[in-house]
């Protein structure tokens, strides 16, 4: 009865977390769905080639936008 009364009210099982890990392993919904491991931050898909230049070019327009700001004053 008491499994009963659980399955009918879905706030209960958030009380008892065993009893969500065991309707979790019973599912045939869950079991049926397709699984991998994603890891997209194990290496960089995009190499940081010219790295160096395009930081080079970011301090330029950070200066510029100073120069601009001074100049206004």
């Amino acid at each position: 009865m008491r499994h009963a009364e659980i399955a009918l009210n879905p706030f209960t099982m958030m009380t008892d977390p065993e009893i969500i890990l065991q309707a979790v392993e019973r599912s045939d919904r869950l079991n049926c769905l397709q699984r991998r491991v994603c890891r997209p931050l194990d290496r960089p898909l995009i190499p940081k080639v010219k790295a160096a230049e395009l930081a080079a070019y970011d301090r330029e327009i950070d200066l510029a936008a100073d120069e601009e700001d001074d100049s206004a004053i």
